[in-house]
């Protein structure tokens, strides 16, 4: 593909003053928190509590196959709300203005394998700091899978479908070690590090104390409902993992959405920074519920302007955004479910693939914008 920046036609001035209008969105939102939002979590926190605590209950009898399934499938929508609208924006810091040390981003640990702490600084330090920057995004590509065609193919790559299958279903454990960085720290030189060491002991920790909740405590609980228990949990955690992962995907993997180079970000401005947010992020519309089962990561684009923002005023603040996009003659990309997920996995099948005919090199670029 012939590389072409889709921000060319923006001056500097104008990609400062998108800059501005943006920091003006964001102060609006962060003036106008109060009492309804600090509602809305702690409703949201109390319905999820319920609905584990009656999924896991019901499941004490999942010997009968009604109550299996029922209990299954509470389970599953605990452990997503969990995840996604709930531990994912709390550990974002969206609700530390409630000054709340219950529901507070130095105190919350959720219900996965990775340590809330090594979480918050791969994600919230090193991925939306470094948004699809090939090199410094860990999240893209999750380490294992070639994002872009200017990265060099290797027939290693022709197996990333499958690579990517299996990570989505054992998600959270990906996740663990790519935070821990496995892929270079494995270098015995590395994993000697005493720091390294002690982040890979803390995971070690917090797997076992997740396998003991799931696959131990609550089965055994369940009595001659053990095996049944057993099954029900593995299937909440593989529904979770793969609508996890689906959802990520689509927020940064789907046709249309740019990646960088390492070079692109040198000496990057504020409106840079914003404008990379926008052009390497993707949303996915549908209904309400469908933004809430995502986490409201379904408003990826927003969430990445505004990771600190509450996750319930993005749908608010997705209106103001696209009328940017709009103005400066941006791509928003966006689709219903199906078609992003396609779209991305489309993307993984083509990249697995080395390149089908020579590059066309376009000018030089400031900001070194590829098109993936």
């Amino acid at each position: 593909m012939t590389a072409i920046d889709p921000t060319a036609h923006l001056t500097d001035e104008q990609i400062e003053e998108l800059g501005r209008e943006l920091d003006a969105i964001r102060d609006e939102v962060i003036a106008s928190r109060g009492e309804k939002d600090a509602a809305y979590i702690r409703k949201v926190i109390s319905v999820q509590r319920k609905l584990e605590l009656t999924s896991r209950g019901i499941l004490l009898f999942s010997l009968f196959p009604p109550a299996w399934i029922i209990g299954t499938a509470g389970l599953s929508v605990a452990k997503i709300m969990d995840n996604m609208e709930i531990g994912h924006n709390i550990l974002h810091g969206q609700w530390d203005w409630m000054r709340d040390p219950k529901i507070h981003s130095t105190t919350w640990e959720w219900d996965h394998v990775s340590p809330a702490e090594q979480w918050k600084h791969s994600h919230n330090e090193l991925h939306h700091t470094y948004t699809n920057v090939i090199g410094k995004d860990n999240d893209l590509g999750y380490g294992i899978m070639r994002v872009d065609e200017d990265q060099k193919w290797h027939p290693m790559h022709l197996g990333q479908p499958l690579w990517n299958f299996i990570n989505a279903c054992f998600f959270e454990y990906g996740i663990a070690a790519y935070d821990l960085e496995l892929g270079k720290n494995l270098h015995k030189r590395r994993r000697n590090n005493p720091e390294f060491r002690a982040r890979a002991r803390a995971v070690g920790r917090k797997i076992r104390k997740q396998v003991l909740k799931d696959y131990v405590i609550h089965p055994l609980l369940s009595g001659p409902s053990f095996l049944t228990t057993l099954a029900a949990t593995f299937t909440a955690n593989l529904v979770r993992n793969i609508w996890s992962h689906s959802v990520i995907m689509c927020g940064h993997f789907p046709e249309g959405v740019q990646t960088f180079e390492r070079r692109s970000i040198k000496g990057e401005t504020r409106g840079q920074w914003y404008l990379r947010q926008m052009m390497g992020s993707a949303n996915i519309s549908g209904s309400k519920a469908m933004h809430f089962m995502t986490g409201n990561l379904s408003h990826q684009i927003e969430h990445h302007l505004f990771p600190d923002l509450p996750s319930n005023r993005y749908a608010e603040v997705a209106v103001k955004v696209k009328a940017l996009f709009e103005k400066y003659e941006l791509d928003y990309v966006t689709g219903p479910l199906p078609k992003q997920v396609f779209s991305a996995w489309h993307k993984v099948f083509r990249l697995s693939l080395p390149n089908r005919k020579p590059k066309v090199k376009a000018p030089a670029k400031d900001k070194e914008l590829v098109a993936a």
